[in-house]
């Protein structure tokens, strides 16, 4: 079982930073991914970045040059720093994570999941 809580969301200035972390408890094997994730009111939870155990990382189109997903192996954190703020980036944020499997890592309902941490961004 793997445990995942989430810090760092607060309120911010459009154009300002925030650093998220992710605290992972538990092992989920060498072969894993992780994610970090977003859902604004009435809208989709939808994929933000994602990094594997091979440093590989992937971003949304609406964050890339913003955000960097990155992790910190030997303390189990994963980290979002969030830059240039928007107004649209307003939203709770998620970390996921999952092992990968011989069809590869998804990150799903059927992955580990933390609680969230709010983001809000006004003008």
């Amino acid at each position: 079982q793997v445990q995942l809580v989430e810090s760092g969301g607060g309120s911010v200035q459009a154009g300002g930073s925030l650093r998220l972390s992710c605290v992972a408890a538990g092992y989920i094997g060498s072969a894993y991914c992780m994610g970090w994730f977003r859902q604004a009111p009435g809208k989709e939870r939808e994929g933000v970045a994602r990094i594997d155990s091979n440093g590989f990382t992937t971003y949304a189109d609406s964050v890339k040059g913003r955000f960097t997903i990155s992790q910190d192996n030997a303390k189990n954190i994963l980290y979002l720093q969030m830059n240039s703020l928007k107004l649209e980036d307003t939203a709770m944020y998620y970390c996921a994570a999952d092992r990968t499997y011989a069809t590869g890592c998804y990150l799903d309902s059927h992955s580990f999941w933390g609680q969230g941490t709010q983001v809000t961004v006004s003008s």
